[in-house]
């Protein structure tokens, strides 16, 4: 039998090793110059592929893009995602600092929960249509807050009941309550996975969004 302290020794052992093989499964899309500050991107269900294209386009403006497979993240409670932060600073293009999160969906809604705890590690965060149904105690959520964070929704996003637009403005107004930097833009006639490349594309909302995302990174983490 494996007595009380070594039993705990290799249960922390395990959701350490567990925490980093979640991690292992990135993709980086350097920037134009070299190197630069990071920009963590966790997908949503529909895994890391489909969010490929916006994450070149966000390396484009100038930041080290480590894009990772939210799925293996959930019910890690935040342990996959801080792992992946801390493997994302070691990419041979990044330069160190507090990194910026944009996430999608399943992926968002980590970002939003979790990496919003964070002020050592992350200097702000851009959800696109995050997962909120979970958030089920919204003024424990909101005191936790710890990081600016720009939220946007689709008025007509159904997808699951996980990303419901009147949850959004539910934690929205919770959060401008308690005078938190939490910004929410919502977008009407536009469902989940408006991106390019998504189910529910609508090039307007996603150059609106994607716009709001360039100028949010530079106030994260400068030009």
């Amino acid at each position: 039998m494996i007595c009380h302290s070594r039993r705990n020794t290799f249960l922390t052992l395990f959701a350490l090793l567990s925490a980093t093989s979640i991690a292992h499964a990135q993709q980086e899309f350097p920037p134009p110059q070299g190197k630069a500050r990071v920009v963590v991107v966790a997908s949503g269900m529909s895994g890391p592929e489909h969010y490929a294209a916006v994450s070149r386009e966000l390396a484009q403006l100038g930041y080290d893009v480590v894009l990772f497979d939210g799925n293996p993240m959930e019910g890690t409670h935040g342990d996959g995602l801080k792992t992946a932060i801390q493997q994302a600073l070691q990419m041979p293009h990044a330069l160190p600092g507090k990194v910026a999160l944009v996430s999608f969906s399943l992926g968002g809604g980590l970002s939003l929960y979790y990496g919003t705890q964070w002020p050592d590690l992350v200097a702000g965060a851009v959800v696109w249509y995050p997962a909120t149904t979970f958030i089920k105690d919204v003024p424990g959520f909101v005191g936790r807050l710890k990081v600016p964070v720009l939220m946007f929704a689709g008025e007509k996003d159904t997808f699951r009941d996980c990303c419901t637009i009147g949850k959004a403005h539910t934690l929205a107004a919770a959060a401008t309550a308690a005078s938190l930097p939490f910004e929410l833009v919502t977008y009407p006639n536009t469902d989940h996975d408006f991106i390019k490349g998504g189910k529910h594309y609508n090039a307007e909302s996603y150059s609106d969004a994607f716009q709001r995302t360039a100028a949010r990174l530079k106030e994260y983490l400068g030009s």
